[in-house]
């Protein structure tokens, strides 16, 4: 599992890698709030190209990091979701918050 970032053009771009899952769960929450404090963006775009594999556990960790932007009034966007994340994402109707983006 890894969480990478980078902010451009008043975006913060979060990638993860690998597994979402229990095992890693704490990890990803960890990374991704400390990316998620600073604040000086106005969006957040979530690229899943490289995520393996995601499951209930990892749909938490989402969804908390939704409802903590949310808070803030900042969306989030989710763009190249690996086909596994895809069929996650449409079966659970993530999308609906968190909107799929090209």
């Amino acid at each position: 599992m890894q969480v990478n970032s980078r902010i451009f053009q008043d975006t913060l771009y979060l990638s993860i890698h690998g597994e979402l899952d229990e095992h890693s769960a704490t990890y990803a929450r960890k990374a991704m709030d400390e990316q998620l404090r600073d604040g000086l963006f106005k969006q957040v775009i979530i690229d899943l190209s490289e995520l393996e594999f995601m499951d209930s556990t990892g749909i938490g960790v989402m969804i908390g990091r939704y409802k903590k932007m949310k808070e803030r009034g900042i969306p989030v966007f989710i763009s190249n979701p690996s086909p596994h994340a895809d069929k996650i994402f449409k079966m659970t109707a993530m999308y609906e918050i968190m909107p799929r983006i090209n």
